[in-house]
């Protein structure tokens, strides 16, 4: 895949920019003695407690031979300390001294200090929550999946309009749908709004590490006692975790406890990784029906579980 030269620009721009916002282009970290690669180690040591210099190199993802000689410098200083080695005796733990820790806790003042004056404290409370968001969104999409615990909630404030924007968006740029189909869901979006409490609805806000992760909604079909399910997505940041299938059965059991007989829903045959899970979940194929929709030929296909 070709990557915009753009983009590449863009990107280090704002590296150039980041940097030097919060000071890494400065000779000592926090005005000390200490560069940024020995600041990395007093606060890995810092969290942890005590740690192999092995088990640190792999956490900061740096080269074992430079973790050893970084550690004698920190050694040297009086900021680390060798410990006696326990029952594995290849490998040797390391702590901070009262001093190394005296150091760690400056640095956590002076690095919270920085980050209220430098960043937060500048803007607004809708600045700062845009800025928090855009840093989660950086890391949910460049850092490997942790173990945070996958969150369904209610929608909130906002939410509608982020699911419309964000999925109107996802569809153009994979399935070069253009926006009859933002203009569909904006009312699909609206009609499950002013739909009663009664029958039952409800929309599921997949969230992880606080950014929504994708959602699904079950709202009353025409038809007594039939749920229809629709607008299943998960970010592309989030795919492969299994957020859609978790989606999907939380609707279906939402729709088993409120008395509903039947769940139904219409998707397109292009659509492979949705009609997967739904096939898992036991939905059974009714019908297709080709159309021309959102600017492309289109399979339409209409699915059934019965309940």
């Amino acid at each position: 895949m070709s990557v915009n030269p753009a983009d590449i620009a863009q990107v280090r721009a704002f590296n150039r920019f980041y940097t030097k916002i919060i000071g890494l282009l400065e000779e000592g970290m926090h005005k000390s003695a200490f560069g940024l690669a020995e600041a990395r180690v007093i606060y890995e040591l810092g969290k942890r407690g005590r740690a192999t210099s092995a088990a640190i190199a792999g956490s900061l993802d740096m080269d074992r031979g430079q973790m050893s000689r970084l550690i004698l410098r920190l050694v040297d200083q009086g900021v680390v300390a060798v410990l006696p080695r326990g029952a594995d005796k290849r490998s040797t733990p390391l702590a901070l001294t009262p001093e190394g820790d005296a150091v760690y806790r400056r640095f956590n003042e002076m690095s919270d200090a920085a980050v209220v004056s430098g960043l937060l404290e500048p803007l607004d409370e809708f600045g700062r929550r845009d800025l928090v968001s855009a840093m989660r969104r950086i890391e949910a999409l460049l850092a490997e999946p942790g173990d945070t615990p996958l969150v369904l909630r209610p929608h909130r404030v906002g939410d509608i309009g982020w699911l419309i924007h964000r999925q109107g968006l996802l569809y153009h740029l994979e399935q070069g749908w253009n926006g009859e189909f933002e203009t569909l869901i904006t009312r699909i979006y609206a009609e499950y709004e002013a739909a009663p409490a009664t029958p039952p609805k409800s929309l599921f806000i997949a969230e992880q590490d606080g950014e929504i992760a994708g959602s699904v909604f079950i709202i009353p079909a025409e038809e007594a006692g039939t749920a229809q399910l629709r607008m299943l997505y998960t970010e592309p940041a989030f795919r492969g975790r299994g957020i859609g299938k978790r989606l999907v059965e939380e609707a279906v059991r939402f729709s088993r406890a409120s008395g509903y007989q039947r769940v139904i829903l219409w998707t397109q045959d292009c659509l492979v990784s949705a009609r997967r899970i739904y096939q898992a979940a036991g939905f059974q194929l009714i019908r297709e029906e080709k159309h021309h929709s959102f600017g492309v030929d289109l399979n339409g296909q209409y699915w059934a579980l019965e309940l």
